[in-house]
């Protein structure tokens, strides 16, 4: 067997252990938290818990309604603000940006990927929460509520979804664009009807990898979300997300109380692969 075969043999191997490696990892993560999870599920009552709107461990009451919903809400407004823009930034990027200011805005965009959170979380206390609550004072918001930390995050999937739907447009072939040009097209329409439907498939996974960065986001939400257990009634109203609740109660949980808690984390989870089941069907769709 020559040098370059048992290299490549090596190779091979080298990967094959990193890809079981990974799956390992999520494999232990899975169980860690079925098994600890799903006990205080059985316990507390699957209805109760899912459907329960009370979450008061004193009274060992652990109803996560409110949880879910905070936790939806805040992920929907994140990508009514953040997809949008980010979007229309990366179609910029691509197709209209200058050479000179995309070697700034570039940088730019990865140094925001590479902000922490809690400097997020830090410019929504400082900055935001004062500006929310003297714009919607008058509603009753206090600054901190669902809206300043849709707002927030949705300023936090922007990197994520600039970057990647800006690959996916570069590589649609330029062939796409020529040819409705050449249709008479104009330059806009070309991009817009012809260039962005052959890159749905890489846009559409920035947004899922964004809606993924959103609903687990935790430190930044905390600090201006008002972490309020309640069922969220208006935007300008305190909430409080699956993540900030765990984190929250997690110093000082015991018994069922820290069991509840691994089983919102179990519920957070399925939320997660939920999210990457669908996306897998809708891009199996458009293969087809």
């Amino acid at each position: 067997m020559s040098i370059n075969k048992i290299k490549e043999r090596g190779m091979q191997a080298v990967f094959l252990v990193a890809a079981c490696v990974c799956i390992l990892c999520v494999l232990l993560i899975c169980f860690f938290l079925f098994a600890n999870g799903l006990p205080a599920i059985g316990e507390i009552g699957v209805f109760n818990f899912l459907l329960g709107t009370t979450w008061r461990p004193s009274n060992d009451l652990y109803g996560i309604v409110p949880m879910i919903l905070g936790s939806i809400y805040v992920t929907a407004g994140a990508i009514l603000i953040g997809v949008p823009i980010g979007l229309l930034t990366a179609v910029f990027m691509a197709k209209y940006c200058p050479k000179k200011l995309y070697k700034i805005v570039s940088p730019a965009v990865s140094l925001l990927a590479g902000i922490p959170s809690i400097i997020y979380g830090f410019f929504g206390l400082v900055v935001m929460v004062p500006l929310a609550r003297e714009l919607f004072g008058a509603f009753g918001c206090s600054g901190k509520s669902m809206l300043t930390a849709a707002v927030l995050l949705g300023m936090m999937i922007l990197p994520t979804i600039i970057t990647v739907s800006e690959s996916a447009i570069r590589a649609v072939p330029e062939s796409y664009y020529e040819g409705a040009l050449a249709l008479g097209a104009s330059h806009e329409r070309a991009i817009f009807f012809t260039v962005l439907p052959a890159a749905k498939s890489g846009i559409l996974a920035g947004v899922v990898l964004g809606i993924g960065r959103a609903i687990g986001e935790t430190m930044a939400v905390i600090m201006i979300a008002g972490n309020q257990p309640v069922i969220p009634e208006s935007i300008f109203l305190g909430v409080r997300t699956m993540t900030a609740n765990i984190v929250l109660e997690m110093g000082y949980a015991a018994d069922l109380h820290r069991e509840a808690l691994i089983a919102t984390a179990v519920v957070l989870f399925v939320f997660i692969l939920l999210i990457n089941f669908l996306f897998s069907l809708v891009k199996r769709r458009q293969n087809v």
